[in-house]
């Protein structure tokens, strides 16, 4: 018999991400995670209202530099999440079965399209102005020129159901286009949301770009839906609860934020660029075309 004795497990505590780093609850408030069999598998912090203002404060302080960055520098950022994911595959194939109760192989699935989200995004960044800008033809000698610009602070509820696919293809549009997020997981399967939080801590993302709370969904929502230095809102985590969507809507509406409703998607269809432009604003800028004078002649 071998005298080595028997190794006590080495159980992952998981924090929220919040301006590149990693707090625990200020409330100090956990709640227990399990998988589709009802088996504890961690305990997840539980988020207050207080967290989800330091969130916005974080994310607003990191908006001026990510929104000023060159899309290729953010092509580059969101090609290096993928890589750091795949470095880190089958811990994420383990979370994601557990979080939706999959096979390891459809887990793996799973885990493989998100990578590639984030690698279909990156090469996103430095060409979406190309279709939502450009010349405006005008009466007149001038240029009238339109071009893209992120909106701001956007919170996201990631989906409930889709706990990494669903929950990648809604962040990485958002940041793709220089907007900085605060992400609320899903209630039921946040693990993989947390542990994405870790991945864009080594990704040279810089910090409050991205800020991830877990707990209740309606408790963190509420705040953030009323918060006026939240510019818009991606309601898709309340696609189950149509009271939940209104009454954020509603609070939405009171401050002028941007609502993305709702909707059904299949998180495994190519996304189009939808939620690329659902975040954007649009700035036009005049000038003279020099032929000002009478005969049209150039000054």
């Amino acid at each position: 018999m071998s005298d080595t004795p028997a190794r006590l497990g080495v159980f992952k505590t998981y924090k929220l991400y919040v301006g590149g780093k990693f707090p625990r609850s200020e409330s100090g408030r956990v709640y227990e995670v399990t998988d589709s069999k009802d088996k504890w598998l961690a305990n997840a912090p539980l988020a207050s209202r207080k967290d989800a203002r330091d969130a916005v404060v974080a994310a607003r302080k990191a908006f001026g530099g990510w929104s000023g960055a060159t899309a290729y520098n953010r092509g580059q950022i969101l090609y290096r999440i993928a890589e750091m994911l795949e470095g880190r595959r089958d811990q994420f194939v383990r979370e994601v079965a557990d979080a939706e109760g999959l096979s390891k192989s459809k887990a793996a699935a799973q885990v493989d399209a998100a990578v590639d989200r984030w690698v279909w995004y990156a090469g996103w960044t430095d060409k979406i102005g190309q279709i939502t800008g450009g010349a405006n033809p005008v009466a007149g000698p001038f240029f009238n020129l339109s071009t893209p610009e992120p909106t701001g602070v956007v919170a996201v509820l990631a989906p409930r159901k889709s706990s990494f696919l669903g929950l990648v293809s809604v962040v990485a549009p958002v940041i793709a286009t220089g907007n900085t997020a605060v992400v609320i997981a899903s209630e039921e399967s946040p693990l993989p949301a947390l542990s994405l939080g870790e991945v864009l801590a080594t990704s040279d993302l810089p910090g409050g770009v991205v800020n991830v709370l877990s707990g209740r969904t309606a408790e963190i929502a509420a705040p953030l839906a009323a918060h006026q230095d939240v510019n818009a809102i991606d309601l898709t985590g309340a696609a189950d609860d149509e009271v939940l969507a209104k009454e954020l809507e509603t609070a939405a509406a009171d401050n002028l934020k941007r609502v993305l409703r709702p909707q059904a998607v299949d998180w495994n269809e190519t996304p189009g660029t939808g939620r690329l432009t659902a975040f954007l604003e649009t700035k036009t800028v005049w000038h003279p075309t020099g032929s000002l004078g009478a005969s049209g002649s150039s000054y």
